[in-house]
Formats: C-alpha cells, sequence, structure tokens
C-alpha cells in the first residue's frame, strides 16, 4: 500500500491536493520516521523536513521520502515554507501561530480525519506487528501467574511486566491522560478503570486486573486480564462470569460491515440484563495502530460501520464501587471472520 496515495485519496475529499503532517504519529505513517519532523505529501511524492540532531536517524528510518536537513525553530517552518506549492493543503497542525505563518504561503485546511480516516485499514505488515505485539501481550499474562502473590504490591507487579517488555522488544506508549504506562489494580483499586499502579499489596482474595498497552514497532496491541487470588466471593465469581459472557458476545458481533454501535449495544444489553448495567462505565472498545485509542470508536450511537482490517478493541467492563472491577480485553482484526490476536485464557485464574 502506498500511503501517500492513501492520504491524498482522502484529502480529495475536502478538496485538498496535498498535505503536511506535524503530529509524530501521521509522520511515522507517512515516512516511516518517528522523531521531530514534519513531512509534506503531494503528488511529487513526500518530503521529511527535519533537525539536523535527528538526520541520520532520519535517514536510517524513512522510505520513500526525501530528508531535508534544517535547525530547530523557526528555521524549520522557513524550510518547510519554501518547500511548499500552491496547493489547497490539509495539515494536522493544532499551533495557532505556525498554522498562520503557514496560511500566507497556502491556503490551509485543518482536518485530523483525514489522516485518521487513512490510517484505520491497516495493511498486512501493520497487521503482523500488531499481531507480534499481542502475542507479547500474552506472554506477560502467563507471567503474572508466576508474579501475582500476596504481599507483592502492584507497583512491583507494574514494574517487573515493563521489564520483561521491553527485554522482549516493546515498549510503553505515550499517552496524556494517564502518568503509568500499564494499569495494574487490585482490591478495591480494580474500581477505577484507569487506576494508577500504587504501593497497595496485594491481598488473599483480591481481584488485579492488569491491563498492558505495549508498542512494537510503532504499533500498539492492548488487551486486559482480571486475575483473582486466594479466597474469593461468589459476587467476585458472579460478576466476572457476566464479564466473560459480555466480552465474548462482543467479539460474535464483530464483522466486516456491522455497525460499532451495535457492537457496543451487544456487550451492554447482557450485562443489563444481568443487573449490572449502571456499573459498566465506558464504551465497549476502540480501534488502535500508531495510537492506544483511534477511529473506530465501539460506543454507543456511533453509527460507523466496521471494515475489513481495522483493528479493534473489545472490552467491557463491570466496576462495583467500593469493592471491585472486572474487566477483559482483545485486540481483534475485522473481517468476515474475525481474528483475535491475543490468545491467553479468557477463563477465571485463582492464584
Amino acid at each position: 500500500m502506498d500511503r501517500s496515495k492513501v492520504l491524498l485519496k482522502e484529502a480529495a475529499k475536502i478538496k485538498c491536493n496535498s498535505l503536511i503532517a506535524f503530529e509524530p504519529e501521521n509522520v511515522f505513517y507517512t515516512t516511516g520516521f518517528w522523531g521531530e519532523a514534519v513531512a509534506i505529501i503531494n503528488k511529487d511524492g513526500v518530503k521529511l523536513i527535519t533537525p539536523k540532531l535527528e538526520i541520520e536517524r532520519a535517514k536510517k528510518d524513512s522510505e520513500k521520502c526525501e530528508v531535508i536537513p534544517t535547525e530547530r525553530g523557526s528555521n524549520m517552518i522557513e524550510i518547510l515554507l519554501s518547500n511548499l506549492t500552491n496547493d489547497t493543503t490539509c495539515t494536522d497542525c493544532n499551533d495557532i501561530t505556525t498554522f498562520k505563518v503557514i496560511e500566507k504561503k497556502t491556503e490551509l485546511i485543518y482536518s485530523t480525519e483525514v489522516f485518521y480516516h487513512s490510517r484505520k485499514i491497516k495493511d498486512d505488515n501493520e497487521i503482523k506487528i500488531v499481531a507480534h505485539t499481542a502475542n507479547i501481550l500474552d506472554k506477560l499474562f502467563a507471567l503474572c501467574e508466576k508474579i501475582i502473590r500476596v504481599n507483592v504490591t502492584e507497583k512491583y507487579l507494574q514494574a517487573t511486566l515493563l521489564y520483561e517488555a521491553m527485554k522482549m522488544g516493546a515498549y510503553p506508549p505515550s499517552y496524556k491522560y494517564t502518568l503509568s504506562p500499564l494499569i495494574v489494580a487490585s482490591g478495591i483499586n480494580s474500581t477505577l478503570p484507569h487506576a494508577e499502579p500504587t504501593n497497595r499489596n496485594i491481598r488473599n482474595g483480591d481481584v488485579i486486573t492488569v491491563d498492558l498497552t505495549l508498542r512494537h514497532k510503532g504499533y500498539v496491541a492492548d488487551a486486559t486480564r482480571t486475575f483473582a487470588i486466594g479466597r474469593i466471593s461468589s459476587e467476585i465469581r458472579k460478576i466476572y462470569g457476566v464479564v466473560e459472557e459480555a466480552q465474548e458476545a462482543g467479539l460474535d458481533a464483530v464483522k466486516t460491515g456491522a455497525i460499532c454501535g451495535e457492537v457496543d449495544n451487544t456487550c451492554r444489553s447482557l450485562i443489563e440484563r444481568k443487573g449490572y448495567g449502571k456499573y459498566f462505565i465506558h464504551s465497549a472498545g476502540h480501534g488502535i495502530g500508531l495510537e492506544v485509542h483511534e477511529r473506530p470508536w465501539i460506543r454507543t450511537k456511533n453509527k460507523e460501520v466496521l471494515e475489513k482490517n481495522m483493528i479493534i478493541t473489545i472490552e467491557p467492563g463491570v466496576y462495583i464501587p467500593n469493592k471491585f472491577g472486572v474487566r477483559i480485553e482483545d485486540s481483534i482484526v475485522v473481517g468476515e471472520k474475525t481474528k483475535n490476536l491475543n490468545r491467553y485464557t479468557k477463563k477465571m485464574i485463582i492464584l
């Protein structure tokens, strides 16, 4: 897949015939280089403008583009302007000062949607990379069986998993709404879908939610398993069964042509019928790729249609205030036959 052609085709829908990418995900998608840079895409090809301190890495990592060195700061914008044509240009630039400077040189339209729409269908290589990342997550879940013990802290478990992940070539993505790269939440902390790991000791009777989001070669896989330890209550067993059933129903609902909101409703309605609807407090899933959360959104009322080779998560959860929470999540490839990239068991693991 020639990604510059995909981007130009998408840009043409808003009457643009060139693009300028500032966001690192969009620069990487276009050039294969992740770093401080700006990419220009038009009918003549792709130009990657990057500071001199990044130039050798840019030349090594980038593909199918001309690499142009520059100084940082205003000189970078001057070089950008000197390489622009008189096209109508789409950009993801969200800095108003920079936008106004560029706008003096070319007709400029701000749109992140052009980039998201281009990225939402994955090619074979992208799928292969995400599948490899998902396999790393599975290995880490298996490792949890050995690490999770009474008196082990959430932070220790997180640190150990990160260390092992990096040994396998995976890294935590930057996600601005959390301080910690992985979610490890035990006992009452598991009631928080985006809990920050603490020094809390794991206790007998706890559930432990482990939400792993890791990046390999630029691409993210995202999966969650909820473990238990020691003697657990019948309520925990019951709710785990409800979430497991809802997640399986959601996976069964995913296929090419399915509507995102209806997939969410499949998970949600089952949980509601079991009496826990008010405790399912987030959407049933989201797209993944170069970002942790991107199109398509698997949430109520979203009428977007799933297309072949989108990669999404399905992740229902039930969170009982002041008690515990349960979430199960997989990364999956959309198709006539959905492919689950995570193979680690979803049966309840009691340690």
